[in-house]
């Protein structure tokens, strides 16, 4: 067939072949690669083997045109057809519009959901809906898969937003976690205001505190905020601690206290001040749990009784070694913004600009969208209208957007959900219509089929309903708001008494 088409050595000049063209040599293997040239730009992805039928010639010269076609860039070798398991090639302009009219038809079957549906569907992908908990330490592991990163207050994580997604919640799972390696805490935005002498106090309640794999740490603290230059104020009592942290690694309590030769307290008063400015972490969330406990419910360190018997069962120093935070390598700025971006999806199922509002640890929106549309050519996730009322690029992964089909289709039952102020599903204002609520942790919102129909804020002191209702709707709907009361077990690990409120 080659020689039928190139007869000789030399093309025979035709008026409508260029002069370049006239005056080409052409060898067999330069003739085999202008005829599979001339096929591939109207066939589209093809096999080796129909290929080489569909030009009468040998496989073996087929693969060997391809392969220099490939090195000049003319065409691309992949798995192009669904179900295909042979290897295809394609001309690479042509694949490129393949490609751009396939994105444009998947985004085109995509209807959006309205925003009270995209609650519902947050709620049953952060597991807070009743239906959709988790259970057990494994449970605990997949939420914070999810929260991975997520900055909240240090008293919401286990008063509010774990118990509201773990069934009978047990601190001790998270302990076990901490201690196995697998999770670890700090706080990653150092900017609690200071003190009237110019240094921060110890964590607080509302101290935004993260919960993190260890493997991603590198990731946050590449994402963190600068700190300045300059030296922190810190106490005598901190920097004492800093320093013996820093020339001898993770110690545990005791060894920090015979190292500094302070006090008990005052090592404790430095730590707590260390880990307000997210300098230090300890191996356990026990630590942590220890400086947030009131004075008077703290295990006493001399190891005497308190009189009313109301106390953790814990202390500062039974909470493992305490370290500085950040000795690893961090990622660079493109490897950190797409680990983070890969999260986002983890924790939200669908991503919009208009969602991250209340992340504590974001780059830019447009460094962020960059590694989405990379994602979504290679195919990892899907980009369209997913939500109604919302502007801009909305990205999905694959199973959210099954997930979301299947909230759309379901009717709304008179669900009712409520949430802490500090839950990073606090989305009113952003998502549903009606003022912002402050990410307070005694702060709680009621939505009912996803729509938000009661507002408590200050400890109860101020309740409000969005909607109307009647005199027996209203009762039902003051009592769903109340935060429901954990168990016994967490309540003594809070060192909260055993008559207060949840």
């Amino acid at each position: 067939m080659i020689e039928a088409a190139y007869p000789g050595a030399t093309i025979e000049p035709r008026v409508n072949v260029p002069e370049r063209e006239r005056t080409k040599t052409w060898t067999r293997e330069s003739a085999i690669q202008e005829l599979i040239r001339g096929q591939l730009e109207i066939v589209g992805p093809i096999t080796t083997s129909a290929l080489a039928a569909n030009l009468g010639l040998d496989g073996g010269d087929v693969e060997i045109a391809l392969a220099a076609l490939e090195g000049e860039g003319f065409v691309l070798r992949g798995h192009f057809t669904q179900g295909l398991d042979e290897r295809e090639w394609c001309e690479r302009r042509l694949l490129a519009r393949i490609h751009r009219y396939t994105l444009d038809r998947l985004r085109k079957e995509i209807e959006p959901v309205s925003a009270a549906d995209f609650m519902r569907f947050l709620f049953r992908w952060q597991r807070v809906a009743p239906d959709s908990r988790t259970q057990g330490p494994e449970g605990l592991a997949a939420v914070l898969e999810l929260l991975d990163g997520c900055e909240l207050a240090a008293g919401a994580w286990e008063s509010d937003v774990l118990p509201s997604r773990v069934e009978d919640y047990d601190p001790l799972w998270l302990d076990a976690l901490c201690l196995s390696g697998e999770i670890g805490w700090a706080r990653l935005t150092p900017t609690l205001p200071m003190n009237q002498d110019g240094r921060r106090a110890g964590p607080i309640r509302s101290t935004p505190i993260s919960l993190f794999r260890r493997e991603n740490a590198a990731c946050w603290r590449s994402l963190e905020p600068e700190r300045g230059s300059g030296p922190l104020p810190l106490s005598a009592a901190a920097e004492s601690v800093l320093q013996a942290l820093q020339a001898h690694g993770a110690s545990f309590f005791v060894e920090l206290v015979r190292i500094t030769g302070l006090l008990r307290t005052q090592v404790e008063n430095g730590l707590s001040e260390l880990v307000a400015w997210g300098l230090v972490s300890s191996d356990s969330f026990g630590g942590l749990r220890a400086l947030l406990i009131p004075s008077e419910r703290r295990s006493p360190i001399a190891g005497a009784r308190r009189r009313n018997g109301r106390m953790a069962p814990f202390g500062v120093e039974t909470a493992g070694r305490w370290a500085v935070v950040g000795g690893s390598a961090c990622l660079s700025s493109d490897e950190a913004v797409e680990a983070l971006a890969r999260q986002l999806l983890r924790r939200y199922g669908v991503v919009f600009r208009r969602l991250l509002e209340r992340e504590a640890i974001l780059p830019p929106w447009r460094d962020l969208i960059r590694v989405y549309w990379r994602l979504e050519a290679r195919g990892e996730i899907r980009g369209g209208r997913f939500v109604g009322g919302f502007s801009g690029e909305q990205f999905a992964l694959p199973e959210a957007v099954g997930l979301l089909r299947g909230v759309r289709r379901g009717q709304g039952e008179g669900e009712l959900v409520a949430v802490s102020g500090a839950d990073p599903l606090n989305l009113i204002g952003i998502i549903t219509p009606g003022a912002s609520v402050p990410a307070v942790t005694t702060n709680r919102i009621l939505f009912r089929d996803g729509v938000p129909v009661a507002v408590s804020e200050g400890h109860g002191r101020k309740e409000q309903l969005l909607v109307d209702a009647t005199p027996e709707e209203a009762r039902a709907l003051r009592a769903a708001l109340v935060r429901r009361r954990t168990s016994p077990l967490v309540r003594r690990y809070l060192g909260k008494s055993r008559s207060g409120a949840a």
